[in-house]
């Protein structure tokens, strides 16, 4: 069992340390594809996850992207070999950057 990742039969959650959240991916027709290694995944193709930043103190603010409230906010990356690969249109803190993966909070 990994730490990496949370299977289930239609898809993965993931931590996302950018964002300092779970993403959900789904798989299957019309959906990503993973390699089904545990320690050290691949997932295919990006993932882009669009949202909008909500008001600092509100529940689901995201500090760590840089745009103002009611602006939206992107995490799009790529998931290789246990890395997550930020792209360039991201607007959080770690656009750009490759970092491994981080466990699933308990």
């Amino acid at each position: 069992m990994s730490d990496l990742l949370s299977v289930s039969s239609d898809g993965l959650i993931v931590w996302c340390p950018a964002c300092d959240m779970a993403h959900r991916i789904s798989l299957g027709p019309g959906g990503w594809t993973w390699d089904r290694n545990l320690d050290r995944p691949t997932i295919s193709p990006s993932i882009r996850v669009d949202g909008i930043q909500w008001a600092e103190g509100k529940h689901f603010h995201k500090p760590r992207h840089h745009v103002e409230a009611g602006q939206p906010t992107v995490c799009h990356s790529f998931i290789r070999a246990g890395r997550w690969q930020y792209l360039g249109d991201c607007t959080h803190d770690l656009a750009g950057q490759t970092v491994d993966m981080v466990p699933l909070p308990a």
